[in-house]
Protein backbone atom coordinates (compact mmCIF):
# COMPACT_ATOMS: atom_id res chain seq x y z
CA UNK A 1 0.00 0.00 0.00
CA UNK A 2 1.30 3.46 -0.89
CA UNK A 3 2.05 5.70 2.06
CA UNK A 4 -0.12 8.76 2.35
CA UNK A 5 0.88 12.38 2.12
CA UNK A 6 4.23 11.88 0.44
CA UNK A 7 5.83 13.88 -2.30
CA UNK A 8 7.25 11.60 -5.01
CA UNK A 9 10.95 12.08 -5.53
CA UNK A 10 11.72 14.43 -8.39
CA UNK A 11 15.05 15.46 -9.82
CA UNK A 12 15.59 19.14 -8.90
CA UNK A 13 15.81 21.64 -11.72
CA UNK A 14 19.14 22.70 -10.25
CA UNK A 15 20.94 23.07 -6.97
CA UNK A 16 19.86 26.19 -5.09
CA UNK A 17 22.39 28.77 -3.98
CA UNK A 18 22.11 30.18 -0.49
CA UNK A 19 23.67 33.45 0.53
CA UNK A 20 24.16 35.33 3.77
CA UNK A 21 25.68 34.27 7.08
CA UNK A 22 22.60 32.72 8.75
CA UNK A 23 21.39 30.59 5.79
CA UNK A 24 24.88 29.37 4.88
CA UNK A 25 26.10 28.57 8.40
CA UNK A 26 22.79 26.82 9.20
CA UNK A 27 23.13 24.72 6.05
CA UNK A 28 26.70 23.79 7.00
CA UNK A 29 25.55 22.79 10.50
CA UNK A 30 22.65 20.64 9.26
CA UNK A 31 23.75 16.98 9.02
CA UNK A 32 20.88 16.34 6.60
CA UNK A 33 22.08 19.00 4.15
CA UNK A 34 24.80 18.45 1.56
CA UNK A 35 26.77 21.58 0.72
CA UNK A 36 28.49 21.10 -2.63
CA UNK A 37 30.44 24.34 -3.00
CA UNK A 38 31.25 27.38 -0.94
CA UNK A 39 32.40 30.76 -2.21
CA UNK A 40 33.56 33.20 0.43
CA UNK A 41 35.74 36.11 1.34
CA UNK A 42 38.55 35.33 3.77
CA UNK A 43 37.04 37.76 6.26
CA UNK A 44 33.65 35.99 6.21
CA UNK A 45 35.30 32.61 6.79
CA UNK A 46 37.16 33.78 9.87
CA UNK A 47 35.98 31.80 12.87
CA UNK A 48 33.75 29.44 10.90
CA UNK A 49 34.14 25.68 11.24
CA UNK A 50 33.89 24.42 7.66
CA UNK A 51 33.75 20.63 7.11
CA UNK A 52 36.88 19.54 5.20
CA UNK A 53 34.77 17.84 2.48
CA UNK A 54 33.30 21.20 1.38
CA UNK A 55 35.34 22.77 -1.43
CA UNK A 56 35.99 26.47 -0.84
CA UNK A 57 36.67 29.10 -3.46
CA UNK A 58 37.94 32.40 -2.12
CA UNK A 59 36.41 35.41 -3.86
CA UNK A 60 36.07 39.12 -3.38
CA UNK A 61 32.79 40.91 -2.70
CA UNK A 62 32.28 41.93 -6.33
CA UNK A 63 32.71 38.37 -7.63
CA UNK A 64 30.29 37.01 -5.03
CA UNK A 65 27.75 39.58 -6.16
CA UNK A 66 27.75 37.95 -9.60
CA UNK A 67 26.67 34.63 -8.05
CA UNK A 68 23.47 35.96 -6.47
CA UNK A 69 20.45 37.89 -7.77
CA UNK A 70 20.62 41.66 -7.96
CA UNK A 71 21.68 43.33 -4.76
CA UNK A 72 21.18 40.24 -2.57
CA UNK A 73 23.07 40.74 0.74
CA UNK A 74 25.51 37.83 0.59
CA UNK A 75 27.67 39.00 3.54
CA UNK A 76 30.69 37.34 1.95
CA UNK A 77 29.19 33.82 1.85
CA UNK A 78 27.52 31.91 -1.00
CA UNK A 79 26.88 28.16 -0.97
CA UNK A 80 25.55 25.72 -3.55
CA UNK A 81 23.53 22.97 -1.84
CA UNK A 82 21.47 19.89 -2.57
CA UNK A 83 17.76 20.18 -1.76
CA UNK A 84 16.76 18.39 1.42
CA UNK A 85 15.42 14.85 1.09
CA UNK A 86 11.69 14.27 0.83
CA UNK A 87 9.83 13.57 4.06
CA UNK A 88 6.91 11.22 4.69
CA UNK A 89 4.05 12.99 6.45
CA UNK A 90 3.29 9.82 8.39
CA UNK A 91 6.87 9.72 9.74
CA UNK A 92 6.71 13.33 10.93
CA UNK A 93 3.31 12.77 12.57
CA UNK A 94 4.60 9.66 14.29
CA UNK A 95 7.68 11.47 15.57
CA UNK A 96 5.43 14.17 17.08
CA UNK A 97 2.82 11.79 18.47
CA UNK A 98 3.60 12.67 22.09
CA UNK A 99 3.99 16.42 21.60
CA UNK A 100 1.54 19.32 21.46
CA UNK A 101 3.49 21.09 18.72
CA UNK A 102 1.26 22.75 16.12
CA UNK A 103 1.39 22.05 12.41
CA UNK A 104 1.23 24.73 9.70
CA UNK A 105 -0.49 23.84 6.43
CA UNK A 106 -0.03 26.26 3.53
CA UNK A 107 -2.47 26.20 0.62
CA UNK A 108 -0.79 27.54 -2.53
CA UNK A 109 1.43 30.06 -0.75
CA UNK A 110 3.98 30.62 -3.49
CA UNK A 111 5.96 33.70 -2.46
CA UNK A 112 9.39 32.52 -1.21
CA UNK A 113 9.72 35.47 1.16
CA UNK A 114 6.41 34.58 2.82
CA UNK A 115 7.27 30.89 3.09
CA UNK A 116 10.69 31.75 4.48
CA UNK A 117 9.20 34.10 7.06
CA UNK A 118 6.65 31.44 8.02
CA UNK A 119 9.44 28.92 8.52
CA UNK A 120 11.20 31.39 10.80
CA UNK A 121 8.05 31.83 12.89
CA UNK A 122 7.50 28.06 12.89
CA UNK A 123 10.98 27.60 14.36
CA UNK A 124 10.47 30.39 16.89
CA UNK A 125 7.20 28.92 18.17
CA UNK A 126 8.29 25.27 17.98
CA UNK A 127 5.97 24.00 15.23
CA UNK A 128 6.20 20.32 14.39
CA UNK A 129 6.40 20.94 10.64
CA UNK A 130 4.98 22.87 7.74
CA UNK A 131 3.02 21.09 5.02
CA UNK A 132 2.69 22.40 1.46
CA UNK A 133 1.72 21.06 -1.90
CA UNK A 134 4.33 19.65 -4.21
CA UNK A 135 3.09 22.02 -6.91
CA UNK A 136 1.89 25.62 -6.54
CA UNK A 137 4.30 26.17 -3.67
CA UNK A 138 7.61 27.93 -3.28
CA UNK A 139 10.64 25.67 -3.83
CA UNK A 140 13.83 25.82 -1.81
CA UNK A 141 15.77 28.86 -2.99
CA UNK A 142 18.24 31.46 -1.87
CA UNK A 143 15.50 34.05 -1.35
CA UNK A 144 13.47 31.64 0.77
CA UNK A 145 16.49 30.56 2.82
CA UNK A 146 17.43 34.20 3.40
CA UNK A 147 13.92 35.04 4.63
CA UNK A 148 13.96 31.95 6.87
CA UNK A 149 17.26 33.09 8.43
CA UNK A 150 18.42 29.53 9.12
CA UNK A 151 14.98 28.06 9.98
CA UNK A 152 14.86 26.13 6.69
CA UNK A 153 17.35 23.76 8.30
CA UNK A 154 15.36 23.47 11.55
CA UNK A 155 11.70 22.92 10.68
CA UNK A 156 10.63 19.77 8.82
CA UNK A 157 9.00 20.70 5.51
CA UNK A 158 6.64 18.08 4.10
CA UNK A 159 5.52 18.40 0.47
CA UNK A 160 2.43 16.45 -0.52
CA UNK A 161 0.71 15.66 -3.78
CA UNK A 162 -2.82 16.19 -2.43
CA UNK A 163 -3.39 18.66 0.37
CA UNK A 164 -6.89 17.41 1.17
CA UNK A 165 -5.65 13.87 1.74
CA UNK A 166 -2.85 15.23 3.89
CA UNK A 167 -5.39 17.12 6.01
CA UNK A 168 -7.34 13.87 6.45
CA UNK A 169 -4.17 12.16 7.64
CA UNK A 170 -3.47 15.03 10.03
CA UNK A 171 -6.99 14.68 11.47
CA UNK A 172 -6.50 10.93 11.91
CA UNK A 173 -3.39 11.75 13.98
CA UNK A 174 -5.56 13.71 16.42
CA UNK A 175 -5.16 17.30 15.23
CA UNK A 176 -7.93 19.90 15.24
CA UNK A 177 -7.69 21.64 11.85
CA UNK A 178 -8.34 25.39 11.97
CA UNK A 179 -8.47 27.33 8.73
CA UNK A 180 -7.73 31.03 8.99
CA UNK A 181 -10.08 33.33 7.11
CA UNK A 182 -11.53 36.79 7.59
CA UNK A 183 -14.94 35.61 6.38
CA UNK A 184 -16.19 34.31 9.73
CA UNK A 185 -17.28 35.66 13.11
CA UNK A 186 -15.44 32.96 15.08
CA UNK A 187 -12.12 34.15 16.47
CA UNK A 188 -9.05 31.94 16.70
CA UNK A 189 -9.22 32.02 20.50
CA UNK A 190 -12.79 30.67 20.35
CA UNK A 191 -11.81 27.94 17.89
CA UNK A 192 -8.86 26.66 19.90
CA UNK A 193 -9.67 23.64 22.02
CA UNK A 194 -7.81 21.03 23.99
CA UNK A 195 -6.67 19.13 20.90
CA UNK A 196 -3.41 19.57 19.10
CA UNK A 197 -3.80 22.14 16.36
CA UNK A 198 -3.08 22.30 12.65
CA UNK A 199 -3.31 25.87 11.34
CA UNK A 200 -4.30 26.13 7.69
CA UNK A 201 -3.50 29.30 5.74
CA UNK A 202 -4.18 30.22 2.14
CA UNK A 203 -2.46 32.53 -0.27
CA UNK A 204 -2.85 36.28 0.10
CA UNK A 205 -5.89 37.62 -1.70
CA UNK A 206 -7.29 34.27 -2.78
CA UNK A 207 -7.17 32.61 0.62
CA UNK A 208 -7.83 28.92 1.07
CA UNK A 209 -9.46 26.99 -1.73
CA UNK A 210 -12.96 25.70 -1.11
CA UNK A 211 -11.89 22.06 -0.92
CA UNK A 212 -9.21 22.95 1.62
CA UNK A 213 -11.78 24.76 3.78
CA UNK A 214 -14.02 21.70 3.56
CA UNK A 215 -11.24 19.66 5.19
CA UNK A 216 -10.97 21.98 8.21
CA UNK A 217 -12.77 21.34 11.49
CA UNK A 218 -13.23 25.07 12.13
CA UNK A 219 -12.77 28.36 10.31
CA UNK A 220 -11.51 31.24 12.44
CA UNK A 221 -10.25 34.78 12.09
CA UNK A 222 -7.68 36.86 13.87
CA UNK A 223 -9.34 39.66 15.88
CA UNK A 224 -7.78 42.52 13.94
CA UNK A 225 -9.13 46.02 13.47
CA UNK A 226 -12.05 45.84 10.99
CA UNK A 227 -10.60 48.79 9.12
CA UNK A 228 -7.68 46.55 8.13
CA UNK A 229 -8.80 44.18 5.40
CA UNK A 230 -6.23 41.46 6.03
CA UNK A 231 -2.70 40.69 7.15
CA UNK A 232 0.22 39.36 5.19
CA UNK A 233 0.09 35.56 5.39
CA UNK A 234 3.44 35.36 7.18
CA UNK A 235 2.27 37.89 9.80
CA UNK A 236 -0.97 35.96 10.25
CA UNK A 237 0.97 32.72 10.73
CA UNK A 238 3.20 34.29 13.38
CA UNK A 239 0.26 35.70 15.35
CA UNK A 240 -1.67 32.41 15.14
CA UNK A 241 1.36 30.42 16.29
CA UNK A 242 1.80 32.79 19.23
CA UNK A 243 -1.88 32.32 20.17
CA UNK A 244 -1.43 28.54 20.15
CA UNK A 245 1.75 28.81 22.20
CA UNK A 246 0.15 31.16 24.72
CA UNK A 247 -2.75 28.78 25.21
CA UNK A 248 -0.23 26.24 26.54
Amino acid sequence: MARKGHRPSQAPAGRPRFWGRHPVTAALANPDRTVRKLWATREALAGLDIPPVVPITFADVADLGKLVPGDAPHQGLVAEVDPLDDLWLSDVLEAGADSKQPILVLDQVTDPHNVGAILRSAAAFDALCIVTQDRHSAPESGALARAASGALELVPWVRVVNLSRALEEIAEAGYWRIGLSGATETTLDEALGANRVALVLGAEGEGMRQNTQAHCDAIARLPINPLVESLNVSNAAAIALYAVKARG
